[in-house]
């Protein structure tokens, strides 16, 4: 096998370039919330439970409840941890939240201590969560449109000053 050599980048004028009109805006900030690896063990045990469970009925039914069980509980995983938080054309997108940068005050980054009383005491029931507890981080965006009832964000990420300085910049922009 050879390895494969880079395609040229496309000039600004060739179609399909970032100039086009077409093409989609890239994204400041984009992170997947993806599941520790530890959950993936944890995964593989639940369809060695589902193989043991069907084993006195014989081979078949185990390697049957081995493929359900493991495949039920990888779906389970892959989709708690599919939640993105992306910063693209002029809005912050975060799980099924889509609000534009305008709408957003200051962005204060939590570190591990402040985002567990942002989480728990400090919460107010109208605020936005996008938690994850393997994420011990997170940021805190104030929501400044008055039609909008809810106060801020609360977002888990693994790269709080990032996503902070995404937001600024497509503020200062805008």
């Amino acid at each position: 096998m050879q390895p494969s050599t880079p395609s040229p980048a496309p000039s600004p004028e060739s179609p399909g370039s970032a100039a086009s009109p077409a093409a989609p805006a890239a994204p400041r900030f984009d992170e997947r919330l993806t599941v520790p690896g530890s959950w993936w063990v944890i995964v593989g045990l639940l369809a060695l439970s589902g193989g043991l469970i069907t084993f006195p009925l014989g081979t078949v039914p185990l390697l049957g409840g081995l493929i359900v069980a493991g495949v039920a509980a990888g779906v389970a995983a892959s989709s708690y941890g599919s939640a993105r938080i992306r910063v693209v054309a002029g809005s912050l997108v975060a799980g099924d939240a889509r609000v534009p940068v305008s709408a957003l005050g200051a962005v204060e980054v939590l570190d591990e201590e402040e985002a567990r009383a942002w989480r728990t005491h400090k919460a107010d029931p109208r605020a936005f969560l996008l938690m994850r507890s393997y994420v011990p981080r997170a940021v805190r965006i104030e929501v400044t449109d008055p039609a909008d009832p809810t106060p801020y964000l609360y977002l888990s990420t693994r790269d709080p000053e990032g996503l902070a300085a995404a937001v600024e910049a497509v503020r200062a922009e805008g």
